[in-house]
């Protein structure tokens, strides 16, 4: 069952120059209940135009997004995000972050403290409820974002490289708390990363993009099941799946500079 089908979209941008600029070309893909699924590519292939044209923060020149059958057409709170960027508001505290989303929908002061204590712990955070955002580490804040997110119960999260900024060893131990948390959760995810381990380590299908314009090259399916320790990473199946990704990508990184050149 798919929780997010793309169907024929297309997004096209007209320029400062005044040209046409096609972002993403003709679509599809399921995205599946409870799985991860992780688009990946060449920088500016339109993974994150994708990501945003599913949270409905882009409408598509054509085609269309549905989830659970309904048309994407604007934000909502079935559609939890997020950013490579620190979004928390830096005048709440971390349990005041996790609980915004509950505010606004006007749960009880009693529900909303359950919901996110339940969070805040399911990312490691219990004892920081009343520290502000200024006093964390940028792998800290992350985990306050994707709680704060979770909190609200979307149907799928959308993760836009959320762990691109952090150095190579928080960026690990974040993707292993990903990892557990969709373990509890089995929440439907689609992830967008450049970085070819952490889309093999994290995923259960990657598509991989051409270059611009962006399409669908080919769908990989991690042949690794679940849980996934770290030491995955040095098996005989994650190394032939990130090599076939990373060809791929070479392929098209190679087209994109011909091109260019011409």
């Amino acid at each position: 069952m798919a929780a997010l089908t793309l169907s024929h979209v297309s997004m096209r941008f007209r320029s400062r120059r005044g040209y046409e600029v096609v972002a993403v070309d003709d679509v599809s893909f399921p995205v599946r209940d409870g799985e991860i699924a992780v688009l990946v590519g060449t920088s500016g292939c339109g993974k994150s135009t994708l990501l945003r044209l599913a949270a409905g923060l882009l409408t598509p020149t054509s085609g269309e997004l549905r989830l659970d059958g309904r048309v994407v057409s604007s934000p909502g709170a079935d559609r939890g995000m997020v950013f490579q960027s620190y979004t928390l508001f830096p005048w709440l505290t971390v349990r005041r972050n996790v609980e915004f989303g509950l505010t606004i929908k006007g749960l009880p002061p009693e529900e909303r403290a359950r919901i996110s204590q339940h969070y805040i712990k399911l990312v490691g955070l219990s004892g920081f409820e009343r520290v502000y955002p200024k006093e964390l580490s940028g792998g800290m804040m992350q985990r306050v974002a994707i709680a704060r997110a979770l909190a609200n119960d979307p149907e799928i999260l959308l993760m836009d490289e959320p762990f691109g900024a952090l150095d190579a060893q928080t960026r690990t131990i974040m993707q292993e708390l990903l990892l557990r948390v969709w373990e509890e959760s089995h929440k439907t995810i689609l992830f967008v990363t450049h970085d070819i381990e952490e889309a093999t380590f994290l995923g259960d299908r990657l598509f991989v993009m051409s270059a611009r314009p962006g399409r669908i090259k080919e769908e990989v399916v991690v042949p690794i099941p679940r849980p996934r320790p770290l030491e995955v990473i040095t098996t005989p199946p994650f190394m032939e799946t990130k090599r076939r990704v990373l060809e791929l990508i070479r392929e098209e990184s190679l087209r994109a500079i011909h091109d260019q050149g011409e």
